[in-house]
C-alpha cells in the first residue's frame, strides 16, 4: 500500500476540523493544551516495533487537577507522515486524524491505552 500525500496545508485543515468534530466533553480538556503538528516524531521517541501516531506530553489532568499556572503548558502532537502512511485512501485521512487526536485527548484526561481502546479511540 503506497502511502497518502497530502500537503501540511490539507492536514493541518484536517486537524482544525478534527478539533471542531471532538465531542464536548472532550473539546474542554483542550483550553490548556496546545496542538501542534509535526512530520515525524523525533528519533528515540517510538517505541521498537510501533508506529506512533500522536502524544500526549503533560500530566493528566486526574493527575494534579489541571495545568500549573506559569508552566510550559501541555501538548499534543499530530504526526502527519505516520498518519498518512497509516490511511489506505485520502478519505480514511479524516477520521484517522479525529481518532488519534481524541485519543491523546484521552490521556490528557488520564485515560490509560486499554481503556482508550476499548471505547474506539485507537
Amino acid at each position: 500500500m503506497a502511502p497518502v500525500r497530502m500537503s501540511s496545508e490539507a492536514f493541518d485543515t484536517l486537524v482544525r476540523d478534527a478539533l471542531d468534530a471532538l465531542p464536548g466533553w472532550m473539546a474542554s480538556y483542550l483550553a490548556e493544551i496546545a496542538v501542534l503538528v509535526e512530520d515525524e516524531p523525533a528519533p528515540g521517541t517510538t517505541p521498537r516495533g510501533t508506529t506512533l501516531l500522536g502524544l500526549f506530553r503533560g500530566v493528566p489532568i486526574t493527575a494534579i487537577g489541571g495545568r500549573v499556572p506559569g508552566s510550559i503548558p501541555d501538548t499534543i502532537t499530530l504526526y502527519r507522515l505516520p498518519i498518512l502512511r497509516a490511511c489506505d485512501s485520502p478519505e480514511a485521512v479524516p477520521d484517522r486524524v479525529l481518532k488519534v487526536l481524541g485519543h491523546e485527548v484521552g490521556h490528557a484526561m488520564g485515560i490509560n491505552e486499554a481503556e482508550l481502546r476499548s471505547l474506539g479511540w485507537r
